[in-house]
């Protein structure tokens, strides 16, 4: 039955099966740490750990994954709770953009690509900082909009509300039972997982299509002038959707025919804005948000990747 349909179909199935297999346990991670956020991070806490200088606090957030490291593929849950739990904005993206390459894995896995060498590791994480403390300066001073969708605000008010009640009826200071704190992180984590997952198979299902569909050669001899090229590596970072631990090894294998600049401009780019994750973040934040952002990214990653 197979054999009838066409190459085409068969390759963009075999392409939808890989991203959704390297990316679901990603996710799964994900929303398990959103689901402890939920049960242990309390709006309390958060202010006593983050700075109140607000640089400081975006610095804070670009650090952070560097000790929760995490795949792109599962970090909107994550940044989502965050908010949630009124970690500022400009600290959760900062957070959000800087994880997925700041980790330990990733900085080893692009240090192997490229041959053992340290160069465009550093670049990459450089770049990554940069393009982080560009977007919260920008949350933090200029953007003055709801990001959280209304529907989710009315949840995470009711949500506090039922906290409070609870709180009145205990005896005291006493806390949750540690049974009734872990089953609820897996029932959050469980929901999460679920209706994060969705977005990811939607995506994983779009971004295999034009992987597929796309004509990659002509993209490729569009890469004549610097200019073009890191427009045409932005492009194919954005539609091959590539978690960050493998998509060195495909920038390495582009390095003779865009050069570095555009190659750095890809590893920069990729785990910040792909088609799983704006679907992801489609779930949580509104839209017109989400396009300024990624206006945003793309031009900062451009103009780094022109420099370098």
């Amino acid at each position: 039955m197979l054999q009838s349909l066409p190459n085409s179909v068969l390759q963009m199935s075999v392409i939808f099966l890989s991203i959704v297999i390297e990316a679901l346990p990603f996710v799964l991670l994900g929303c398990l740490i959103s689901g402890a956020l939920q049960v242990f991070l309390t709006p309390e806490r958060v202010t006593k750990i983050l700075p109140k200088n607000k640089l400081a606090s975006i610095a804070m957030g670009c650090g952070l994954g560097v000790f929760f490291p995490s795949c792109e593929c599962g970090i909107v849950p994550i940044v989502n709770q965050f908010v949630k739990k009124d970690v500022p904005v400009y600290t959760a993206f900062a957070f959000m953009l800087t994880a997925p390459i700041v980790n330990p894995i990733v900085i080893f896995s692009t240090f192997i690509a490229f041959g053992n060498s340290a160069k465009f590791a550093f670049l990459r994480v450089l770049g990554s900082l940069l393009v982080a403390m560009v977007v919260g300066v920008w949350l933090a001073y200029f953007s003055k909009r709801e990001i959280l969708k209304t529907q989710l605000i009315t949840a995470s008010e009711d949500t506090h509300q039922g906290h409070h009640h609870g709180h009145a009826h205990d005896t005291g200071s006493e806390k949750r039972k540690w049974s009734h704190q872990i089953r609820h992180l897996l029932q959050h984590s469980i929901d999460e997982f679920f209706d994060t997952g969705r977005y990811l198979i939607i995506g994983g299902l779009i971004a295999a299509a034009m992987q597929t569909y796309l004509p990659t050669g002509m993209m490729l001899t569009l890469g004549s002038t610097k200019f073009l090229a890191v427009l045409v590596m932005l492009v194919l970072a954005l539609t091959m959707s590539l978690c960050s631990e493998a998509d060195a090894f495909i920038g390495s294998s582009l390095l003779s025919l865009f050069g570095a600049g555009p190659v750095v401009g890809f590893l920069v780019f990729g785990p910040m804005v792909d088609i799983k994750n704006l679907l992801m973040m489609k779930r949580y934040f509104t839209g017109r948000f989400i396009a300024t952002m990624v206006g945003l990214i793309a031009v900062v990653v451009s103009i780094y990747a022109w420099v370098v």
